[in-house]
C-alpha cells in the first residue's frame, strides 16, 4: 500500500500569518496533532505540532530556569524560547520545511519515518504543494481494514502447515531445533528448541499470522545456544 491509499485528503492547512489562537482551535476541533503551514500559491512552507505549542506564558508553561542553569544557556537558546512562548503569529512557531512524502511512498516507507523522526503526522506533497496527510491514526486504521477485509475460507490443514513454514522462513525465523509443526482443524502446534524467550514469542507470532490458523499452541524450550568458539 502506498501513501495515496490512507492518506486524509485534502488535508487541513493555515497560512503562515494565522495567529497560534486560532491555529490551536484548529487543532482541538479537528482532532488532530499538527497542521501543515502554506503559503498563498498553496506550497508547503512549515508544519505547527502540539509540541510547539505546549511551552506558553498564557498558562505559565514557558520554561523557568534557575539563576544558576540560565548561566549555561546561551542567548540564542533563551531567545528561541521566548518565540515559542509568546509569539502571536504560526509563521514564528512553525517548523519550516518540514519531512514529506510522495502519494506512492510505500506505507513501510512512513512507517519508518514516523518512528525513526518520532512524528505523528507526515504532509503528502505533489509538485511542492499539499495534496494530503498520513498519519499514525491512517496506518491503524489501514491495518484494521485489511482484517476485516481478509478472506474467509478453510484451507486444508497440510496447506497451513506449509504456510506456517513459510511464514517462518519469509520472516528469516531460525527454525528451531527439531521444530515438528502438526495443524488439526487449522490447530497449530509447534514443538522445537530454540535459543531465546524472543524467538520463541516469534515463532508462535509467525504461526499466529498465518492465513488460516484457528490457534497456536507451543512447546517450545528455551535452551540459550553456546557461543561459537566454545
Amino acid at each position: 500500500m502506498q501513501a495515496k491509499d490512507v492518506m486524509v485528503s485534502p488535508a487541513i492547512t493555515v497560512g503562515p500569518d494565522a495567529s497560534v489562537a486560532e491555529t490551536v482551535d484548529i487543532l482541538l476541533e479537528n482532532r488532530i496533532s499538527a497542521v501543515p503551514v502554506v503559503n498563498e500559491k498553496g506550497a508547503l512552507v512549515g508544519i505547527v505540532s502540539e509540541g510547539d505549542l505546549i511551552r506558553r506564558a498564557e498558562i505559565g508553561t514557558d520554561r523557568h530556569r534557575s539563576w544558576w542553569l540560565e548561566l549555561f544557556a546561551s542567548n540564542n537558546t533563551i531567545a528561541l524560547e521566548y518565540v515559542k512562548s509568546h509569539a502571536r503569529k504560526v509563521s514564528d512557531i512553525m517548523t519550516p520545511w518540514p519531512i514529506t512524502v510522495g502519494e506512492e511512498t510505500p506505507l513501510a516507507e512512513i512507517a519508518d519515518l514516523l518512528e525513526t523522526r518520532q512524528i505523528k503526522r507526515v504532509p503528502v506533497v505533489r509538485d511542492g504543494e499539499v495534496v494530503g496527510i498520513v498519519s499514525r491514526t491512517n496506518l491503524l486504521q489501514a491495518f484494521a481494514a485489511m482484517r476485516r477485509g481478509a478472506p474467509e475460507g478453510k484451507p486444508h490443514d497440510s496447506a497451513i502447515r506449509t504456510e506456517v513454514l513459510k511464514t517462518i522462513d519469509t520472516a528469516h525465523l531460525v527454525r528451531p531445533y527439531g521444530l515438528t509443526v502438526t495443524v488439526k482443524d487449522g490447530n497449530v502446534h509447534l514443538t522445537g528448541m530454540v535459543g531465546t524467550m524472543e524467538e520463541k514469542k516469534a515463532l508462535r507470532i509467525a504461526a499466529e499470522v498465518t492465513q488460516g490458523v484457528q490457534r497456536v499452541t507451543e512447546n517450545l524450550l528455551v535452551e540459550p545456544r553456546m557461543p561459537a568458539g566454545l
